[in-house]
């Protein structure tokens, strides 16, 4: 019984953790949209703030909440010097749907490919839509699961603040 309320405790604190300025993996092999592997490393903005969406082409919410902030991201950049990456969860089955489903909803984000759920495994993604947002440290300062219109404005405010 106490291995699993200590097992039980140990998960809530190390879930809790990547809340907390945990730093962002660097070491996981994703796909470009291209379909060339890459490492997790190659996510960073110089300095400044990064949005990690990840979404799927199935997923109604993240398609509406990634095509609200289209809308927007350009004032965003200027404003604040943030970069949005869109993290595809879809798997082997639909991953040739995810570079045709960018570029035909004309997002001008980075987009991955997470096919076999190594970096949503390791920060604890369970569903999606799911936002991170880093510092310019590349740390894990903010994140939230689910999609409601004007959750956009909570997201560029937690930015803002980042910057303050």
């Amino acid at each position: 019984m106490k291995k699993i309320l200590f097992t039980l405790i140990a998960l809530i604190l190390g879930g809790a953790a990547w809340a907390q300025n945990a730093k962002f993996p660097e070491n996981i092999t994703l796909k470009d949209i291209n379909g060339q592997s890459v490492q997790s490393s190659v996510i960073q903005n110089n300095g400044k703030p990064v949005i990690i969406s990840f979404w799927a082409t199935w997923c109604k919410p993240c398609n509406l909440e990634l095509n609200t902030i289209k809308d927007l991201y350009e004032e965003w950049q200027e404003e604040t010097g943030v970069k949005l990456v869109a993290i595809s969860i879809d798997d082997a089955r639909s991953a040739s749907r995810v570079k045709p489903h960018a570029e035909g909803n004309d997002w001008p984000y980075e987009v991955y490919l997470d096919q076999n759920s190594d970096l949503k495994r390791v920060l604890g993604v369970v569903n999606v839509p799911h936002t991170f947002i880093l510092n310019g440290d590349g740390e894990i300062v903010w994140q939230h699961t689910g999609y409601q219109p004007g959750g956009e404005e909570e997201l560029i405010q937690k930015v803002r603040e980042l910057l303050k």
